[in-house]
């Protein structure tokens, strides 16, 4: 945080009804998501003047804002993919420390499970074919492959194994088993991840992550409107962001995430060790993006993620606690989903996630969280440091 700015906290957190929400529309899980925010929060509708929403519709976030009965006086529809939440908090406390907003509120809203259960194609897995992509599409080059390529990029350098990866999932169901709220709660082993149907060679079907239904909200605040809070507040310490590339020709290192960037950006200007965090949630479209993001952050060195991740390390009990509500490969994913590791990095540090509470040593809570967004085929990233 800069010199004579304002501090800025995160107030209100809330997830909307998740995974199997058939009878919902995006919008709804919009609503629904903002209300407990900010009942989370106790604050009042009117005194938010800040929005930020991925959008729906023809002019994002304008429509979702009008849903909600918001006239806000400060606006962000940023959109790069997963690490979009992220890179949209960054903004709203930059813009909060400077005195443009005084509480923005970030809402997302996703029925994409039910989409494809009614036969609505919402999404493209080529990502299109417009721009210089359109070079690369024809021959194969599916979100899925992208990352698969990456992966065994990955193995070929640095002897990465199928069953390192393999425990990024099964540890993340583990965590996943602490959730009342988690689609997949059934532990795996690792057979069961090496021995599940081939997606895109090395990922089988549960190295990628589920699809659901659901919605996020996070609320934040100047420092002037914690005291009136009905929440502890969590602050806002450092944040970073960063865009690589588009195509995949144009990516210089495939075993090298934007987070690398983002990553040292939010923890200088946190002036935090990565050595310093208790909680790390990193966005987990597939189990590659954990490890390599852990070491992009500085977890570890690059080349030793797979050993890293092997040792048991990432589960609520583990040296590294990691997607602690079970992520996206076992909670929920609705799409775009670095507004839920928000929400849950909060509640880590609230003392707030029940049976998958993280404790530091002699049961304090954690005090030092950090949530690492993607998005794209790690063409961007978004990542934010927060304490108590």
């Amino acid at each position: 945080m800069t010199p004579g700015k304002r501090k800025v906290a995160v107030v209100g957190v809330s997830l909307s009804d998740c995974g199997r929400v058939d009878d919902a529309t995006p919008y709804a899980l919009h609503a629904q998501a903002a209300r407990r925010a900010l009942a989370d929060a106790g604050m009042d509708r009117s005194l938010v003047d800040g929005f930020a929403s991925a959008g729906l519709g023809t002019l994002p976030p304008a429509e979702v804002a009008e849903y909600l009965g918001l006239r806000p006086t400060w606006v962000d529809s940023t959109a790069v993919g997963g690490s979009t939440w992220e890179v949209m908090a960054a903004h709203a406390t930059d813009a909060i420390a400077a005195g443009r907003a005084e509480a923005v509120l970030l809402v997302y809203g996703s029925t994409a499970r039910a989409d494809i259960k009614a036969g609505r194609r919402t999404g493209d897995l080529s990502f299109g074919a417009r721009g210089p992509l359109q070079f690369e599409v024809p021959y194969g080059h599916t979100l899925i492959a992208k990352y698969a390529m990456a992966a065994r990029r990955h193995m070929h350098a640095y002897g990465t194994t199928l069953e390192q990866l393999a425990s990024v999932a099964v540890q993340a169901r583990a965590n996943a088993a602490l959730n009342p709220d988690a689609m997949f709660r059934t532990p795996i082993t690792t057979d069961d991840v090496l021995s599940g149907p081939m997606i895109a060679d090395p990922f089988t079907k549960l190295h990628c992550c589920l699809r659901s239904d659901g919605g996020a909200a996070v609320l934040l605040a100047a420092e002037e409107y914690v005291r009136d809070c009905r929440t502890a507040p969590v602050w806002i310490l450092g944040t970073g962001e960063h865009v690589s590339h588009t195509t995949m020709s144009e990516w210089p290192d495939f075993t090298v995430s934007p987070a690398a960037v983002s990553g040292r950006l939010a923890f200088e200007r946190a002036g935090v060790r990565p050595d310093e965090i208790d909680v790390a949630e990193i966005y987990d479209a597939f189990t590659y993006m954990t490890l390599v993001t852990l070491e992009d952050l500085g977890f570890c060195a690059k080349g030793e993620g797979g050993e890293f991740v092997r040792k048991g390390r990432l589960t609520v009990g583990g040296e590294l606690p990691v997607n602690t509500d079970g992520g996206g490969l076992s909670a929920q994913h609705p799409g775009m989903r670095g507004l839920f590791l928000l929400v849950e990095a909060v509640r880590q540090l609230r003392g707030e996630a029940g049976q998958r509470q993280v404790r530091k040593a002699g049961g304090r809570l954690p005090e030092l969280a950090v949530a690492s967004g993607t998005g794209g085929w790690f063409c961007s990233s978004g990542t934010v440091v927060l304490g108590r």
